[in-house]
């Protein structure tokens, strides 16, 4: 069946088994002696109606916005979009954090779980005079209004989500579940900041959100600002029940001390505005008492800190029923509650009938006075809109202009010794001690509980993890942040990004797609945030992915996965980059760069072993900028005229691609191998694919006009053919690259068991190259037998011995054969 049958509206979770005494773990307030004047009530009941009726408007309406006259269907918008559920709940909120924030003079960002509830913001935003600072068009005026309303999910106006074009957003809220994440990550370093996130009872029931309730174990009060959630219960998903819905207060207050909060439950419909005033004000001053501990050198251990539990009917202030079903309080609210209002002459009426109960005419000022312009809200609403422009929650400028570039330093002091073996990871490490040091204030590493594993150490030799709750760990100011969950690492690294700052996320390669959706949320986000005029630079999202498949032989199958790569090459040109430093050296270069870079998402991968160091610091350099180069040490006669071009893209399968050109010297000096490497992914798409794209000619340069060209790739072999498609020519390429083979086995044996070890190249560079070179040809089958004979006895050896052979790793030599 489409959806649950009720047998009333809001119906009451049933009462659990727990004893009544948990309830004294919940928060009591003596509402009925809160101080708030009528007039605040007044303006505070007032903005919500507007704000109401405004954002109910935006979904129906095309015109007559301010009901003048009886609703005809051509008023109706031909397609009804929009959710409307969630929107009393997030126009409750907004007005009481106005008003917080006009009263006490709060530095506050709203970070908004429900998404889909965008007419609620949008409306809020209007009425404060948000939004036309940033599109002039949208005046606060019968002008603006009819725009707003008019244009909403239709083409040229807002859509039906928050995103980057809304003021003040940090946040989208497509895809359920980060919006806690985002909002710890932008109180992270921002001492001033109380972040007030929305938290969805649909949205409750994610596991990242389940995970990120433990954010507050990572902020330190004494350095950073505060988060306040307040979690929507109004009962209903999009056609059943919530589980939040279904758990009574004993239930919740228990969930929530256990995570270490205070909950305060708001509930009472009949006096909800003095009910939620006093909660925040409460919220805000307890705030203020573990701040103030911790900031005189008293921090209070595991404070608790407070989280509101908002319970009202889902859709409150709409429709009541429709057709014998119950619409308020049921999830018949949570879109449209009225489909067929523009064919339906019965919904029409009640569409007109809804709208008019919330008495427009009290509200905007139709026709115009002296003091107000026509369509205008009426200044007694407005009195509790913070006078300070930049105190609105529309104009907060760590939503929009807040980026802090890094101070880098200068990564060639950190280089390795050209032709010994060094970590990139280690030798990066070093590097990003120095960016600590330099940056105490604007720079994170987000890790989940991998730093140490991925040879990140030396980063903990100048700071500490950021864990609040562990005595070794708190009150350091620790710029480390460790939690085993990657979506709120993710999380928390588009909220501190997204706030002005740079971070860093290192893992192991296997689970960077954990976090896939994701960071392909937030790349919508950045792409509409790139096109948005009033929106300044941000810093890159920046990935370390290692631990790779090559060197993961000791964990085994399920710890080998270099997917990630190919869902940043789908991201738009603009966004996406993708680099495989092949050395200690590259690997410098190519951090300092995505450090300094903004408004992309990088992802860098390489291996965390000591490996060979190819480059010094000036190659290395040159390389890098390059993107990809012919290395003339490794081939014949420098790479000039080749028979066949040998192509290394990632830190180990370059190790085996020189190990094959060496091998190939030894035995078949007649071969004319060319040896490229490729370090920034992207240049390989066709021109004009991408920034980095080289031209046909550059890539004909590089790459020859018509030889074979062997590549071995260290991600999914797809990954390249997807991105080479439409080069001319393509067809002599070969690619080589994970093939979903390993286990716990040896490193060289996994380069065997996916064909991308030093035998396989040298076999196929033979084969191909024999075409070109009659001498070569005489020899070619041979000569291939003979190094797939090598990788045979290779492999008997390590199930034998269960180690690799001697030396297989040490740097090649290149020799003639004797």
């Amino acid at each position: 069946m489409p959806g649950q049958r009720l047998s009333q509206s809001d119906p009451p979770a049933d009462p659990s088994h727990l004893p009544d005494t948990v309830l004294e773990n919940s928060v009591q307030l003596d509402v009925s002696s809160f101080a708030i004047s009528n007039a605040e009530l007044d303006a505070v009941q007032k903005f919500r109606r507007a704000a109401n009726y405004i954002a109910a408007a935006m979904i129906f309406l095309k015109d007559d916005v301010l009901l003048e006259r009886e609703l005809t269907s051509d008023d109706i918008k031909p397609r009804l979009l929009g959710h409307w559920g969630t929107c009393p709940g997030l126009t409750l909120v907004y007005a009481h954090l106005n008003r917080i924030i006009k009263k006490t003079s709060l530095d506050s960002l709203l970070v908004v779980g429900p998404g889909h509830g965008a007419p609620a913001i949008l409306s809020c935003l209007w009425l404060e005079d948000s939004i036309s600072p940033f599109y002039p068009t949208y005046t606060r005026d019968r002008a603006g209004l009819t725009d707003l309303i008019r244009k909403f999910s239709a083409p040229g106006g807002f859509p039906s989500h928050i995103n980057a074009e809304t003021p003040g957003c940090i946040h989208e809220g497509g895809e359920l579940g980060y919006a806690l994440s985002v909002a710890f990550g932008a109180a992270l370093d921002n001492p001033h900041l109380v972040v007030t996130c929305v938290v969805g009872d649909g949205e409750a029931e994610t596991g990242p959100t389940a995970t990120a309730w433990h954010g507050y174990k990572f902020i330190d009060p004494a350095v950073s600002g505060a988060v306040l959630p307040i979690v929507h219960v109004n009962g209903f998903k999009i056609s059943n029940r919530t589980l939040y819905g279904c758990m009574d207060d004993k239930e919740l207050t228990a969930l929530f001390c256990g995570y270490g909060y205070q909950p305060r439950f708001v509930k009472d419909m009949a006096n909800i505005d003095r009910d939620l005033s006093a909660s925040m004000e409460w919220a805000v001053k307890e705030i203020a008492r573990i701040q103030q501990a911790a900031r005189s050198g008293k921090p209070i251990i595991k404070p608790r800190w407070p989280v509101i539990i908002l319970r009202t009917p889902k859709g409150f202030s709409g429709p009541k029923e429709l057709h014998g079903e119950y619409i308020e309080g049921s999830y018949r609210s949570h879109q449209v509650p009225l489909p067929n209002a523009k064919t339906d002459e019965m919904e029409l009426k009640m569409l007109e009938s809804w709208l008019a109960s919330y008495g427009p005419r009290q509200l905007f000022c139709i026709g115009g006075d002296k003091d107000t312009p026509d369509g205008a809200p009426y200044s007694d609403l407005l009195q509790i809109v913070p006078e300070d422009r930049n105190k609105r929650l529309g104009m907060r400028r760590e939503a929009y202009a807040a980026y802090r570039p890094l101070k880098v330093p200068a990564w060639a002091t950190f280089g390795v010794q050209k032709q010994s073996q060094a970590s990139c990871m280690k030798t990066v490490g070093e590097f990003l001690k120095h960016v600590v040091n330099d940056n105490p204030t604007s720079f994170r590493i987000f890790s989940p509980d991998e730093l140490e594993s991925n040879k990140l150490g030396p980063v903990l030799e100048v700071t500490g993890r950021d864990m609040q709750w562990d005595v070794a760990c708190r009150a350091q100011d620790g710029r480390v942040i460790e939690i085993l969950s990657e979506h709120t690492c993710q999380g928390m690294l588009q909220g501190y990004t997204l706030t002005g700052r740079t971070g860093l996320f290192p893992s192991y390669e296997a689970f960077l797609g954990i976090v896939h959706t994701m960071m392909v949320q937030y790349s919508k986000f950045a792409k509409m945030a790139f096109e948005t005029d009033w929106r300044e630079d941000i810093g890159s999202i920046n990935y370390i992915e290692t631990s790779t498949w090559a060197r993961q032989e000791h964990n085994g199958f399920s710890h080998q996965n270099p997917g990630f790569i190919g869902a940043v090459l789908n991201l738009k040109p603009k966004i996406g980059r993708v680099y495989l430093p092949p050395d200690a050296n590259c690997w410098l270069s190519t951090m300092a760069h995505c450090l300094r870079s903004r408004n992309y998402i990088n992802l860098i991968v390489g291996s965390k072993q000591p490996t060979s160091v190819w480059l010094d610091t000036e190659e290395a350099d040159r390389h890098c900028i390059a993107g990809a180069s012919v290395w003339k040490f490794a081939s014949v006669d420098e790479g000039v005229d080749p028979d066949v071009v040998l192509v290394g893209i990632g830190t180990e399968v370059t190790f085996e691609v020189i190990a094959a050109a060496a091998l190939l010297r030894k035995e078949v000096p007649d071969l004319r191998v060319r040896v490229v490497n490729v370090t920034d992914l992207m240049i390989l798409g066709p021109h004009g694919s991408h920034p980095h794209a080289l031209s046909d000619d550059d890539f004909d340069t590089l790459f020859t006009v018509d030889r074979s060209i062997i590549v071995n790739f260290h991600g999914y072999p797809l990954d390249i053919k997807g991105l080479v498609f439409g080069r001319p020519r393509i067809e002599r390429m070969a690619i080589g690259g994970y093939r979903e083979e390993g286990t716990t086995t040896t490193p060289f044996d996994m380069m065997l068991c996916n064909e991308t070890s030093r035998y396989h190249l040298a076999a196929a560079a033979v084969r191909a190259g024999a075409l070109f070179n009659s001498k070569v040809s005489c020899v070619a089958h041979e000569v291939a037998s003979y190094f797939m004979h090598c990788a045979a006895k290779d492999k008997e050896f390590i199930f034998a011995h269960g180690h690799d052979p001697e030396g297989m790793f040490d740097t090649p030599v290149f020799e003639s054969k004797k």
